[in-house]
């Protein structure tokens, strides 16, 4: 049995590869999973420490994710990096990269799957890694060995293996959206993205490790706060009686009050007897403090993302940095790496790189568009110097090329140091230049005599013509 034009199961024998098919060569032996008892994922309950699951302060994984600073700063990278789009390159001679195409790689490039969009795909393999620290990309050959399709895999379904002789394989579970059941696969067949490597090489570790804890204080923060709220923004109160009353009396009064002067009731007017009084309590300096402690919370969420909190909301726009250096500070801390990574996973999947010629880059270009003064002044240096031709600056704006600007342009004034160094060279650069010497044939005598007008030589040719035509007019009357 075969498929995506492979042998299965893959789990009975050693096998090798010949010529883009699969050959068995021996006993593969028993498996081992990886380290950590973490079966290749990570796990939906973490402990900060010993014991903190029965006294419910685990971290629930999902329930982290939920934070406001958390959902942006994973969603944020994932958008902005599946916005991109993936061009294949291919090198010059000159070790240029200028954009190709070519029919075994463009086509899954631009759609990966059947199901999915380009910006679905990625945005999914990203979300993938960044919530569970791994991103499992199943590929889908056809019988040219060819890939054509790539599938983002449920990273908790998957377990990486290990075999006694160190050969990689993945047990992947049923997943009909992606054609497969219950099957183990060899690594080539699997392009594994991952965060972090903490506890084993296999396993990715996910930004929630270390920001979980921040997550979980803010959600309880907001609890707290919903809570207060809902009761009108008061914190309670203190009912006295003059004397001593019973439990049962104290049980009544207590819930009494409750329940006619609480949440929808909040603001009744209330009538007292027996010599009771009510004294409302203040909140505190640190409870006042809800909108710092939030803040310090999604401060730390970010910093564990690597994302600048004004790209999320959490602290205002700096004024005093112009938004591409922005744009640049948040493309080099959070998705520089990423980008660097997915590029050569996508190559090595492909089987394509720096020794094939062929590789994948992804557009960065929209990402650091810069505002239009800027561009237009960046163009026009770019121009100017003679980087760029004309038609290549108007591009950038959608405009149509124009005759006569395919090649770049330099001023003619400008001299090479060659040109600078051979005229240096001379007994006195700076010397006068010497007249040329005249070309002109020397004058008869006569016609040196100032009294003889003189018409120069192309006066001469210019009365011989005129000779010619009267002589070759006087031929025709006759």
């Amino acid at each position: 049995m075969k498929i995506f034009g492979l042998p299965v199961p893959f789990t009975g024998e050693k096998q090798k590869q010949f010529g883009g098919g699969i050959t068995p060569v021996g006993p593969l032996g028993s498996f081992s999973s990886v380290s950590e008892g973490r079966g290749g994922w990570f796990p939906l309950i973490r402990e900060p420490f010993t014991g903190a699951w029965q006294r419910n302060l685990a971290i629930n994984v999902d329930t982290a994710s939920s934070f406001h600073a958390d959902f942006a700063c994973k969603t944020l990278v994932a958008r902005d990096i599946a916005k991109l789009r993936v061009k294949l390159v291919q090198q010059d001679d000159h070790g240029i990269w200028s954009e190709t195409t070519n029919p075994a790689y463009s086509p899954v490039l631009r759609q990966p799957n059947i199901y999915q969009t380009r910006n679905q795909f990625y945005e999914n393999w990203m979300l993938s890694k960044l919530s569970r620290g791994n991103a499992y990309i199943l590929k889908v050959r056809d019988n040219r060995n060819v890939v054509t399709d790539l599938h983002v895999l449920e990273p908790t379904r998957v377990q990486p293996l290990v075999t006694v002789d160190g050969e990689v394989f993945y047990r992947l579970a049923t997943d009909y959206l992606a054609g497969i059941t219950e099957i183990t696969v060899p690594a080539r067949e699997i392009i594994h993205d991952r965060m972090n490597c903490l506890f084993h090489p296999l396993v990715g570790t996910p930004p929630i490790f270390a920001s979980g804890l921040a997550s979980m204080l803010g959600l309880n923060a907001q609890n707290a706060a919903a809570l207060l709220f809902q009761n009108n923004s008061t914190p309670g109160g203190i009912l006295t009686a003059p004397g001593e009353i019973s439990e049962i009396q104290e049980k009544r009064i207590k819930d009494e009050w409750e329940q006619r002067f609480s949440k929808v009731n909040m603001g009744r007017i209330a009538v007292l007897s027996g010599g009771m009084t009510y004294q409302k309590m203040p909140l505190t300096a640190v409870e006042t403090q809800m909108v710092e402690q939030l803040k310090w919370t999604a401060e730390s969420v970010c910093s564990v993302y690597h994302v600048p909190p004004f790209k999320v909301g959490v602290d205002p726009l700096p004024t005093h940095i112009n938004i591409q250096s922005l744009n640049v500070e948040y493309y080099s801390q959070a998705l520089q790496s990423h980008l660097e990574e997915l590029e050569e996973l996508l190559d090595n999947a492909f089987g394509i790189g720096w020794g094939v010629g062929l590789g994948t880059e992804f557009d960065t270009e929209n990402l650091m568009r810069m505002d239009t003064a800027t561009l237009v002044t960046t163009l026009k240096d770019s121009v100017g110097a003679g980087i760029m031709a004309p038609n290549e600056a108007r591009a950038k704006f959608d405009l149509e090329p124009v005759a006569g600007g395919d090649l770049p342009y330099m001023q003619q004034q400008n001299y090479s140091l060659e040109a600078l160094a051979k005229r240096d060279a001379q007994a006195d650069p700076f010397a006068p230049a010497a007249p040329p010497a005249s070309t002109e044939p020397k004058m008869s005598a006569s016609a040196q005599d100032p009294a003889v007008p003189q018409i120069g030589e192309s006066g001469a040719k210019y009365l011989a013509s005129l000779t010619h035509k009267f002589a070759e007019a006087l031929r025709a009357a006759a």
